[in-house]
């Protein structure tokens, strides 16, 4: 109508029937998930009614047509928890009801069975093939083979011009580089490592991405040299060295493999050493430190210990007196050095030691004590004296008669060392 100021309703609206005013629509609730189960006694019980339902029952009706469900009414938001979450229907089921059958132990595995996965059963350790030998063998193959610092045999089954390959046993054979190959310089790697030749080696490094190990021939070769020159060194054993090289300090050897050095203060003839050059010399050990790899020795030493071995006690000896000192006489004898303490000089009295022998004279004595092993000669000329305190009088007189007067000090000798013992 004109003037009314209300617009005509559309065309499309739809008219809507009186009634009663609808809930406002809720958001949805979830609802519990429900577990379907079968008992194992009702599917038992099942299985033995159907032919007596069938003799009982009356013939069936054709049941009416369903009609349509009516949509559940909208569940209030505010509902109680039991309403929401009610677990009345698990009511009175066990765990085993939970989780449904055992999965049959021996079951079949023909191509008609459906498999057990695809029904959601688990399935156990026993349902795998599982063989121990296999499993023990796959373990095996995985052992390493050959650590850094071990000796393992070998054979050789390959060459290349830089080194030689050796089967140690591992996944992979070692490889042994040309200069590990031994001691010294190997030109000839085909002569010196044939084909087959059984080999000790060192492992140096351990496997790599590929199973390889790296070995050594000169490693091994070096241990065992350092290991002989110790035996050497604690048994005191002088051995022939010869001079390969020399420098500013002294000069070079070779021995058992290992590099020498020997001081030119332990030279007999130091002032001259470059002469040395291949010539051999008698030397004993002053240090063998394998970790430092230091080898030094002693000619010295050496020809001290030889003509130690040459002494023995009331033997007569002649020397030089190399040095004074307040104490007594030291007496060069060839290579070792003799003490001539003042006590022992003459049975007189000694006002100064230069009294009777200065540096420089020659003189004869008796060995009284001999010390290898710290290196001490003990020396005695009052044992030589006829009355004490003749060498003040008439030292030559008791020097030309020494060798005589030697065979009476050795029975004082004799009978001081009875009466000490």
């Amino acid at each position: 109508m004109a003037g009314s100021g209300k617009q005509p309703p559309s065309s499309s609206a739809r008219p809507v029937p009186p009634g009663p005013s609808r809930p406002q629509a809720s958001a949805p609730v979830r609802r519990p998930p429900q577990v379907l189960m079968i008992k194992k006694d009702d599917s038992a019980a099942a299985e033995a009614q159907p032919a007596a339902a069938t003799a009982t029952a009356p013939e069936a009706t054709p049941a009416p047509a369903p009609s349509a469900p009516a949509a559940p009414p909208a569940r209030a938001p505010g509902g109680s928890d039991e309403e929401r979450f009610g677990m009345g229907s698990l009511e009175g089921l066990s765990m085993a009801d939970l989780m449904g059958p055992e999965p049959g132990r021996g079951r079949s595995r023909s191509a008609g069975s459906a498999p057990q996965a695809a029904a959601g059963v688990s399935r156990s350790v026993d349902d795998f093939d599982f063989d121990e030998e296999a499993f023990l063998a796959a373990l095996e193959e995985q052992d390493f083979v050959g650590s850094a610092g071990e000796v393992v045999r070998g054979t050789v089954v390959g060459l290349e011009g830089d080194g030689v390959y050796v089967d140690i046993g591992g996944k992979a054979p070692g490889f042994m580089p040309k200069k590990e190959s031994g001691l010294g310089v190997i030109t000839n790697l085909k002569e010196r490592f044939p084909m087959g030749l059984e080999v000790e080696v060192l492992v140096t490094r351990e496997q790599n991405a590929d199973g390889m190990v790296t070995v050594s021939a000169r490693a091994l070769a070096l241990r065992q040299s350092w290991e002989t020159v110790r035996t050497m060194e604690k048994e005191g054993k002088v051995v022939q060295v010869k001079v390969n090289g020399f420098n500013r300090g002294g000069v070079t050897c070779d021995l058992e493999g290992l590099r020498g050095f020997v001081p030119r203060s332990q030279l007999v003839d130091g002032d001259n050493h470059e002469a040395l050059v291949g010539r051999t010399l008698g030397v004993t050990f002053l240090e063998v430190n394998a970790e430092a790899r230091k080898l030094v020795l002693s000619e010295k030493r050496a020809a001290g210990a030889a003509r130690f071995a040459e002494l023995e006690v009331g033997q007569l000896v002649e020397g030089v007196v190399v040095a004074v000192k307040p104490y007594g006489l030291f007496v060069d004898l060839g290579g070792v050095s003799g003490l001539l303490h003042q006590s022992c000089i003459t049975g007189g009295q000694l006002r100064s030691l230069r009294e009777v022998f200065d540096q420089g004279d020659r003189l004869q004595a008796l060995v009284t004590s001999l010390d290898p092993g710290r290196g001490r000669i003990a020396l005695n000329t009052a044992l030589l004296e006829g009355e004490p305190g003749e060498l003040l009088v008439d030292r030559q007189t008791v020097m030309a008669e020494a060798a005589d007067r030697a065979h009476r000090a050795r029975s004082l000798l004799r009978q001081q060392e009875q009466q000490a013992g």
